[in-house]
């Protein structure tokens, strides 16, 4: 058995110490192994620099302890029956993936700071938190006593993100043989009559899709903040969000996002913690785990998470069509899906895969994975005349590899395909997954078989659409980006800092005057602290175009019926 006890002294110090007691020792030598990285984030992101005063001991004697690697140590055990591990965790970090401590709560991720002892992955563990008597702890383990948790082994253990508070709000609903906890944490006051049948409406949807659920309890884990946030990371019995402000959290827009990312959060339940790549079976936590199958993992999931919301009702086709729109216009907003596949960028997510990173170098596994997923998706119902659909696909994956715990390869997955399919989709892996081919023509093909088309609209920002340039201005006028081949791209420099337009002062006014429609363009901007004066000129090309999807008025009545079996709404 591996003890862990958590406690603090100063909760305002955002300062957790944590004892490990490994008993049942008969090493000389143990290594323990804190991650580096966590699941559902593919980076490195060294938990270890938020450790300080690691030191052991046994029999109330100090042991030697040696760092070997960043996130590694040795502890000259020398046999000792129990050994014992103490030091100190910041937790300061408020998203779904880290960890904080205050006078209101302690919120902890174990993966940010709890370490395995090698060799013991697999022994039963227990954490004990020294807490107020009155505060409740949610959390998908076991609450085996009061205020200690039990998992199965250390990967269980690392997968299970607590709240513990006195301020707790809590409900549950049952779907099939599963119960389903919804946990705020936070100055907020949910509408549950309102949230309980939009969660149930959202997991039957997916219920239908997979046919059971992987685990029979599971907890949504919400903390709700005071400020703006979104974030949400999933977990094999729950699943973390962070969203604000509190004071909106049941206003339209803000509990769209909740449902949303919710939705999102529980599909991957199965997709990615049990359906999982072959490269991730186990986890590797010292290391990278290269795979190129980001499309399925984040993709499939992006595009399920709406997708459900609009099968279930919760969206209605054009609310659902908004989503989609959004997803389209994050797509077509760079050039990077010329540059790199959906396929490569998933490998590189280890190398840049949440910083802006260079312009236009790769894509967003999660906006291409998803269009992908939904051009397939309409493909296959139009080549087996709505006999298979993704739905089917994911089926089969959850048969064959989440249950069975295999894991799967690309190939594993386009071979899959082509059995749903009954007929070779290799043109389409080819093209959109390992390939940068244009992806419009074929999507407004595949939309028009539910009635519906892609529709490309010139950009009617003019500094984006004319000229090719993207703008920030919050406080100066800066460039973002810059259209390759645009009368921009020959001048302007991400970073410019506009000054004026043909000699007027820029101030929230570039819009109005483009609009005047000059002939010539002549920018006054500073460029690393020097003066510089440009000239653009439009051309006949625009840039930055506007894409979305819509309904056709000349949808055929079949096409109408195909749109009811893809949304199960009706055209």
């Amino acid at each position: 058995m591996i003890s862990y006890h958590l406690s603090y002294t100063s909760a305002l110090s955002h300062f957790v110490d944590i004892r490990i007691e490994i008993t049942g020792n008969t090493q000389q030598q143990l290594y323990l192994q804190l991650p580096a990285w966590r699941p559902g984030r593919y980076e490195l992101q060294h938990f270890a620099q938020k450790l300080r005063g690691i030191s052991a001991s046994a029999n109330g004697q100090q042991l030697p302890l040696a760092k070997v690697t960043k996130d590694r140590w040795l502890v000259q055990a020398a046999g000792a029956e129990t050994v014992v591990l103490t030091y100190s965790f910041f937790a300061r970090q408020m998203d779904a993936g880290g960890s904080w401590l205050d006078e209101e709560q302690l919120y902890l991720n174990p993966i940010n700071c709890l370490m395995a002892v090698e060799g013991r992955e697999q022994e039963p563990c227990q954490v004990t938190l020294a807490i107020p008597e009155d505060w409740q702890i949610a959390c998908g383990l076991p609450e085996i006593a009061k205020h200690t948790l039990q998992a199965a082994n250390y990967d269980e253990l690392v997968d299970s993100p607590f709240i513990a508070s006195g301020s707790l709000q809590q409900a549950t609903y049952m779907v099939g043989a599963t119960t389903f906890h919804i946990w705020f944490q936070g100055d907020c006051q949910p509408d549950w009559k309102k949230i309980i049948p939009d969660f149930e409406a959202f997991t039957r949807a997916q219920l239908e899709v997979f046919g059971d659920f992987p685990v029979p309890v599971y907890h949504f884990l919400n903390l709700i903040l005071p400020y703006r946030t979104y974030h949400g990371v999933e977990h094999s019995h729950s699943t973390v969000i962070t969203l604000g402000p509190s004071e909106l959290l049941m206003t339209p827009s803000l509990y769209q996002e909740l449902v949303g990312v919710s939705s999102h959060e529980l599909f991957h339940t199965w997709n990615i913690k049990k359906i999982r790549p072959k490269e991730m079976l186990p986890y590797n936590f010292a290391q990278e785990n290269y795979f190129k199958t980001g499309y399925v993992a984040e993709g499939v999931t992006t595009y399920y998470g709406d997708y459900m919301l609009a099968r279930s009702g919760f969206f209605t086709a054009e609310a659902y069509f908004e989503e989609l729109n959004k997803t389209l216009q994050r797509y077509f907003a760079d050039d990077s899906r010329h540059n790199l596949s959906v396929a490569d960028s998933s490998f590189d997510l280890w190398l840049d895969g949440y910083k802006p990173g260079i312009p236009d170098r790769k894509v967003s596994i999660y906006i291409k994975g998803a269009l992908t997923a939904l051009l397939l998706d309409l493909q296959l119902r139009q080549a087996t005349d709505n006999k298979t659909s993704m739905d089917t696909v994911m089926r089969q994956l959850w048969e064959r590899f989440g249950k069975t715990g295999a894991g799967y390869t690309e190939q594993d997955y386009a071979q899959l395909v082509d059995e749903v399919a009954g007929q070779s989709f290799q043109a389409y892996f080819d093209n959109y997954i390992n390939g940068t081919a244009p992806i419009e023509p074929a999507l407004k093909e595949a939309l028009y078989f539910v009635g519906c088309t892609l529709k490309e609209a010139p950009n009617a920002l003019l500094h984006e659409g004319r000229y090719g340039m993207k703008i920030s201005s919050e406080g100066s006028i800066k460039v973002t980006a810059v259209a390759p081949g645009s009368p921009a791209s020959d001048v302007l420099s991400i970073d410019d800092e506009l000054v004026a337009l043909n000699g007027r002062k820029l101030e929230n006014n570039l819009q109005q005057l483009l609009a005047l429609q000059p002939q010539e363009v002549e920018l006054v901007l500073f460029r690393n602290k020097q003066l510089h004066v440009v000239r653009l000129e439009p051309t006949a090309q625009t840039y930055f175009n506007k894409y979305t999807i819509e309904k056709r008025a000349d949808a055929s009545e079949a096409e109408k019926q195909h749109f009811k079996l893809w949304l199960n709404q009706a055209f």
